[in-house]
């Protein structure tokens, strides 16, 4: 491995270890994501804990919270206390509007979250993070894990003569693609944005590739064929470098929040034809910026 990536990853690892008073934080791997103990998701968090949450999720980027009984409402309000909600994309009639349901069985043909992305990224304010919460898992085995990757660290990871490629570039994320194919419904406004290649995390300022197979068509700069290869070889290497990634094995009544701002995540559908369903509220995020 290069040296510019060995010193990207060591900035990281040796980071001082974060003391926590009110709740107990055991990450799962030395770069991304956590397991958080000490917590009841289905009370109200004091201001002290909400706070210690809030450090582990910026410092982590991925927070587990295993062995929840919450309602909507309690998803809801654990949710709210990041953000504005972020409404469903195409809500079920009758449904809650910031409650998407997550299930796939033995007559599903596609599973929500297969393939590396973040979410909604053509839209003009992506979500600033995700929560979803597991209900039931496959009955056989132990299939249905999610993978998250870290894009600071695949930005870091980079050549400096790749990074200072990509830097003030910009990408079209449109979301007529997620469909592959397909029509979408005609009440579905579908978004399209233009986004940095390279953007800043809105709180931490650190910088992070924004670049995914699913919504991205193409980055504005290059021909379409320098611009087809150069997404081809960084989203290989977001999928393919296992030092960026992490990866959650769901028990029933598990809560994994993620930042949607910063994170690539890969549901594995290696579970057919059992059952897999939860439940996932995302929070209002904000414009990309450079």
């Amino acid at each position: 491995m290069e040296q510019f990536a060995l010193d990207a990853i060591a900035r990281i690892t040796t980071e001082p270890p974060k003391s926590y008073a009110t709740i107990t934080v055991e990450p799962l791997t030395p770069v991304i994501g956590a397991e958080v103990s000490g917590l009841d998701l289905s009370k109200d968090l004091t201001d002290d804990q909400w706070a210690e949450v809030k450090h582990a999720f910026l410092r982590h980027h991925v927070l587990v919270f295993r062995g929840q009984e919450l309602t909507d409402e309690d998803h809801k309000r654990f949710a709210g206390r990041f953000g504005e909600l972020h409404p469903v994309t195409l809500p079920v009639e009758g449904s809650d509007p910031h409650v998407l349901e997550i299930s796939a069985d033995k007559e599903s043909r596609a599973v929500a979250g297969h393939g590396w992305h973040a979410d909604g990224t053509a839209d003009l304010r992506p979500s600033l993070g995700s929560m979803l919460y597991i209900t039931r898992t496959p009955e056989v085995g132990s299939g249905g894990d999610t993978m998250f990757a870290d894009m600071h660290l695949a930005y870091e990871m980079l050549s400096p003569a790749m990074k200072g490629l990509l830097d003030g570039m910009t990408a079209v994320h449109d979301g007529l693609l997620a469909w592959q194919g397909q029509t979408p419904p005609p009440e579905y406004d579908v978004p399209k944005n233009v986004h940095p290649v390279v953007a800043r995390h809105p709180e931490t300022g650190r910088r992070l590739l924004f670049v995914n197979n699913v919504y991205v068509s193409h980055i504005e700069q290059l021909s379409r064929r320098e611009s087809r290869s150069v997404i081809d070889m960084l989203c290989d290497h977001i999928a393919s470098t296992a030092l960026l990634h992490c990866r959650v094995r769901w028990t029933p009544g598990t809560l994994v929040f993620w930042d949607n701002r910063c994170v690539q995540h890969h549901a594995i559908w290696d579970y057919f034809p059992y059952t897999r369903y939860g439940r996932r509220v995302a929070i209002q995020g904000h414009r990309p910026t450079a």
